[in-house]
C-alpha cells in the first residue's frame, strides 16, 4: 500500500525583509568583506523573503531603532513568545490555503514539523484546537530536525496511510527563521543568515490513490560533517550555523555509490523528470545538478522557490513539491532535502 499527497496548501507572511536585510548585514562588515558579501547577495539566486515582523507604525523596519533587532538583541524568551503567537497563524494561513484544494474532513491524524521555536501546549495542539479538530485525534510533533524536516513528517504520514487505510493525516510544516537574526560582524554568518526566511505548509496524506504517489524513503548521514550544518540555543535566539564547506561536502557525497544508490535507486538521474531538491542555496542546487548529472532545467522548480521566498527551512520542500503538482500532471521522479548531521532525506515521487 502506498500513501499519497493530494494536495498542498502554502503560506508566507506580508513582509518582505530581504533588500532589508542585505542592508542591514553590509553595515556590519567593512572593507572587501562588505564587498564579498553584496557580490554573494547579488549571486545568492534569491529576490524575495518573509518575515512574521510586522513594519513599525511608523513605517520603519524592524532592525531600525526601536524594532524588533533595532537596539540590543532580543531574548530568546522575547523570542519564543512571538515563535508562540505568530507560527499557529502562518500554520493556519497555509491550512486555509490547502482547504481551498482538499476537503478537510475526517482528518484523523495530525503531524507538525517546525525546528525555529517551542511552545508548550505544543504548536500541534495549539493547530488542533483552532481547527476544531476532536481531541481524538492523533497528534506528531517533528521538532528540531531542521531544513529535512518534511521528508520525516511525510514519512510519519506514510507509515499512518499504510498501516489505517481510513486515515486521512494532515502534515504541517511552518518555520520562522527570521527571529533567530543574528547581530554579528562574522562574514559567513551573515552569510548563512541571508538565506533563511518564515514560511509555511501543509498537505492531506492518505492511502486512497491521487495526487502523487510517496514511497521508497531514504536517510543518508554524510560521515565527518556533523559540524556543518547545525543549531545552537543561545540566550539571544538560535544561532544557525551553515559552514561554507556545505556545496562541496555534498558534491562530494554524490559522487559515491552509497549516496547515489539511496536517491537514485536503480536509475540514472537523467532519466528522472521530476526533482524536488530543497531550495537551502544556490550553490547546494548546484551541487546536486552537477553531483548527479542534471539537465540544466531539473531544478526549475527549486530554483523558482528560492527566488521567491529563499530557504523557509522544513517548509521549503513542501513548496517545492507544490509547485510540481502545479505545473504538471506527470510526476516521476525524487524529493531530496539536506540538513543538520550533515544528512540526506527523501522519497521518490510519482503521480498516478
Amino acid at each position: 500500500m502506498t500513501a499519497h499527497i493530494h494536495a498542498i496548501g502554502t503560506a508566507v507572511p506580508d513582509h518582505d525583509i530581504h533588500e532589508i536585510f542585505i542592508g542591514w548585514a553590509a553595515g556590519r562588515l567593512e572593507g572587501r568583506e562588505r564587498a564579498l558579501f553584496e557580490r554573494m547577495a547579488g549571486r545568492s539566486g534569491i529576490e524575495h523573503r518573509f518575515t512574521v515582523l510586522p513594519p513599525m507604525r511608523d513605517g520603519g523596519s524592524q532592525v531600525d531603532p526601536g524594532g524588533f533587532y533595532g537596539g540590543a538583541m532580543p531574548a530568546t524568551s522575547t523570542r519564543m513568545a512571538t515563535y508562540a503567537r505568530e507560527a499557529p497563524e502562518l500554520a493556519l494561513k497555509a491550512i486555509d490555503d490547502l482547504s481551498e484544494r482538499a476537503s478537510l474532513d475526517g482528518i484523523s491524524h495530525l503531524v507538525v514539523a517546525s525546528c525555529t521555536g517551542f511552545v508548550a501546549p505544543g504548536i500541534d495542539q495549539i493547530i488542533a484546537r483552532r481547527l476544531g479538530l476532536d481531541g481524538s485525534v492523533e497528534r506528531t510533533l517533528v521538532g528540531f530536525m531542521g531544513c529535512y524536516a518534511a521528508v520525516a513528517a511525510l514519512r510519519v504520514a506514510h507509515h499512518i496511510a499504510r498501516s489505517d487505510p481510513q486515515a486521512r493525516v494532515l502534515v504541517v510544516t511552518v518555520e520562522l527563521c527570521s527571529l533567530h537574526m543574528q547581530a554579528t560582524p562574522a562574514l559567513e554568518s551573515l552569510l548563512a543568515q541571508l538565506q533563511f526566511a518564515d514560511g509555511a505548509a501543509a498537505a492531506i496524506v492518505t492511502a486512497e490513490p491521487g495526487g502523487i504517489a510517496i514511497d521508497r524513503f531514504f536517510a543518508a548521514t554524510l560521515p565527518d560533517s556533523d559540524e556543518l550544518i547545525r543549531w545552537d540555543i543561545g540566550d539571544e535566539g538560535f544561532v544557525m550555523h551553515l559552514s561554507g564547506a556545505v556545496p562541496g561536502r555534498i558534491a562530494a557525497a554524490l559522487d559515491t555509490p552509497e549516496l547515489r544508490s539511496a536517491i537514485l535507486g536503480n536509475r540514472a538521474g537523467g532519466e528522472m523528470p521530476s526533482w524536488a531538491v530543497h531550495a537551502g542555496g544556490r550553490s547546494i542546487l548546484d551541487a546536486v545538478e552537477h553531483g548527479l548529472g542534471l539537465g540544466g532545467a531539473a531544478l526549475a522548480a527549486s530554483r523558482s522557490i528560492l527566488r521567491r521566498y529563499g530557504n523557509m527551512s522544513s517548509a521549503t520542500l513542501m513548496f517545492v513539491l507544490a509547485a510540481l503538482m502545479a505545473e504538471t500532471a506527470a510526476i516521476d521522479g525524487v524529493a531530496v532535502a539536506f540538513g543538520p548531521g550533515l544528512a540526506a532525506e527523501g522519497f521518490a515521487i510519482a503521480s498516478l
